[in-house]
């Protein structure tokens, strides 16, 4: 039977100190759901460890990533976001994406992505509690839940709530 996401094309972010869980289980779970998931680093090729030793490999740069060939992008917590963040490429593909409409899955220090990428404000928000203070000065207003849906933004707040952020994000994308 295929799964809710066949024929979506998603692409997730990754750099060192990504949070492992929140990688692995998202990317395992939208391709469970038929998604074509496509890993974008800095490097094509290139292998990160996260946080908790788990590796990921690249499959292509961040730079070569067109927004209009995505449904969704999703950002991983853990300290990546911090990193990615400082890069013109992944904070304009973000700003390219949201613009279009298109959903954008923030978990954890996602946020800060987000916050850099411009897409945060007047808008209700949620992530680890080392990021409400830049969320809140970024405009947004904090919600402490689990995740939740805020236009074209799904939001989860730490790895405990990763199977909230899963459904979420999985509902988010099948809706045509």
């Amino acid at each position: 039977m295929p799964g809710r996401l066949q024929g979506r094309a998603i692409v997730v972010l990754v750099d060192e100190g990504f949070e492992d869980l929140e990688f692995w289980v998202t990317v395992m779970r939208l391709r469970e759901e038929g998604a074509a998931v496509t890993i974008a680093g800095m490097d094509p090729g290139e292998v990160v460890r996260g946080k908790h030793g788990l590796e990921a490999t690249a499959d292509v740069s961040v730079d070569g990533v067109d927004a209009g060939a995505f449904d969704s992008i999703v950002v991983p917590g853990g300290w990546a976001p911090d990193k990615l963040r400082r890069h013109e490429a992944v904070t304009r593909l973000v700003r390219r994406m949201h613009e279009a409409g298109k959903i954008i899955g923030l978990i954890c220090h996602a946020g800060l992505v987000g916050i850099s990428a411009g897409i945060v404000a007047d808008g209700r928000a949620t992530g680890s509690l080392g990021i409400k203070d830049d969320l809140v000065n970024a405009g947004a207003t904090w919600v402490d839940e689990p995740a939740f849906r805020d236009g074209a933004i799904v939001w989860g707040r730490v790895v405990e709530d990763i199977p909230d952020f899963c459904r979420e994000l999985v509902t988010a994308i099948a809706e045509p």
